[in-house]
């Protein structure tokens, strides 16, 4: 078992470099670039860079969920390392359901008229992690590594679907438009930019949960952390992460080319 965990580890790990790096090479350098190409030159460019790309991209976000899902079951599961205290429990299970459906809640809620306003979505999209983590807590008696890393799964899981369900199939249809030499269509175009930033914005929390064997210091009892009530940390961390995630943006359009 401890050779899987390392071997899986490993290769979790390399897999993330590749998607999360093509993740942030699309969002922070490519994003800005296009804006500066005319037409002909996107004709010539986007249909060799982007299929490239995007081939990384797609397969490196399949493995890395496949192996940190067993990774899950291997060390969080199999290695009872999901709770400080207890068992297993019905509200555990539950919990367990819900971090593989909330991809569906994420879902339906983007897609609807909600997602107009973003202010609102984004908040909206903030309670809802925000209470499925204090239930992870509360309800299925997670410790702080097994909050954490359920929390992790549900983003990735999410991440995931968006690059295979709703990014790659609108960019095959752009791409080969952009060939075409003919305008992509706008709605397509709006939904695998917006899920795209989604998955950067989430990636960034993403990377702390996956770092929870690190820092179980904040688990309850340092800073003034109530023991039992470690949840807060997490929450506290999301809006900064995804704070540290807007900068980055502001920073990639005002970096320019020789």
């Amino acid at each position: 078992m401890d050779l899987l965990q390392a071997l899986f580890r490993w290769l979790h790990v390399f897999f993330g470099i590749i998607w999360i790096g093509h993740l942030y090479f699309f969002n922070w350098v490519n994003g800005p670039l296009q804006t500066k190409l005319d037409g002909p030159t996107k004709k010539a460019v986007v249909p060799e860079l982007m299929p490239r790309a995007l081939f990384w991209f797609r397969w490196g976000a399949a493995w890395t969920w496949v192996t940190g899902i067993l990774l899950l079951g291997l060390v969080y599961y199999h290695g009872k390392q999901a709770f400080d205290e207890g068992d297993w429990s019905a509200g555990a299970g539950v919990m367990i359901l819900v971090t593989f459906a909330a991809v569906f809640i994420y879902d339906a809620l983007w897609s609807s008229g909600l997602a107009n306003n973003l202010r609102a979505a984004v908040i909206t999209s903030y309670v809802i992690l925000g209470a499925i983590i204090v239930l992870y807590a509360k309800f299925a008696n997670f410790g702080y590594r097994g909050m954490n890393i359920h929390t992790g799964v549900l983003l990735g899981s999410t991440m995931a679907f968006n690059v295979w369900f709703r990014i790659w199939p609108n960019q095959q249809k752009i791409i080969t438009a952009v060939k075409n030499g003919t305008a992509p269509d706008a709605a397509l175009v709006k939904v695998a930019g917006l899920r795209s930033r989604h998955n950067t914005y989430m990636s960034i929390p993403l990377v702390w949960t996956m770092l929870t064997q690190h820092h179980v210091f904040l688990s309850g009892g340092a800073y003034g952390i109530p023991n039992g009530f470690s949840f807060i940390v997490l929450l506290v961390i999301i809006p900064l992460a995804w704070h540290l995630g807007f900068q980055c943006y502001k920073k990639s359009g005002k970096v320019q080319g020789f």
